[in-house]
């Protein structure tokens, strides 16, 4: 649903149902009061699995959903930027961090979500680091610093092990999203969400 703005009276309430528009095969939302389509797509993430050194930058989330839980710097790309170059853009909004990217590690399709999440290999072109709006810490973390048990998305915990599988390597094939999302160690109650989600649709 698009957001509305206040700056005016616009005369109406905001209406939009759900209907399939003339020569369309999906059901859309739609304005009651003039036929605007809201389109919604799939959301594109783009990230970065950032080192300096052998220390990965992190950042602990101050924003829902799931604030308190670390990440790596990512988020939604914005208009007339590369998917690399907002994986740089956000570990600069979120951790202070000037970094460069390198290759793909993967792409990771949550449909759950209707998401697209991208992650890169990065380099920082220095250690210094502090924490943007929407983290409430960063941090150049070891690998067996990173708090497994912590991390806020199931495609954060598979970039780390993708990158760390490949570190060594130049060239390599991006990898894919897991077979079942609800598998992913560390993130039992997603596997309990799912199954009670998927016991609903049964009855």
């Amino acid at each position: 649903m698009p957001f509305r703005d206040t700056s005016q009276d616009y005369g109406h309430e905001i209406s939009f149902g759900k209907r399939v528009p003339k020569d369309d095969s999906f059901e859309r939302e739609i304005c009651n009061h003039c036929g605007l389509i809201d389109y919604v797509n799939p959301k594109i993430i783009a990230g970065v699995v950032a080192t300096w050194e052998d220390k990965i930058l992190m950042c602990k989330r101050a924003i829902e959903p799931r604030k308190g839980f670390w990440t790596l710097p990512a988020g939604f790309m914005e208009q007339r930027e590369t998917t690399a170059q907002g994986a740089a853009r956000e570990a600069m909004e979120e951790a202070g961090a000037d970094i460069e990217t390198g290759a793909l590690i993967g792409i990771y399709n949550v449909e759950r979500i209707s998401q697209v999440q991208m992650f890169y290999r990065g380099v920082l072109r220095n250690p210094n680091i502090a924490a943007g709006p929407e983290s409430q810490e960063v941090a150049l973390l070891a690998w067996d610093e990173i708090p497994w048990d912590e991390l806020a998305f199931p495609a954060v915990y598979y970039a780390l092990q993708h990158w760390h599988e490949t570190r060594e390597m130049e060239n390599f094939a991006p990898f894919s999203e897991p077979e079942n999302w609800a598998d992913t160690p560390g993130f039992e109650a997603m596997r309990a969400r799912y199954a009670t989600s998927e016991n609903s649709k049964k009855k």
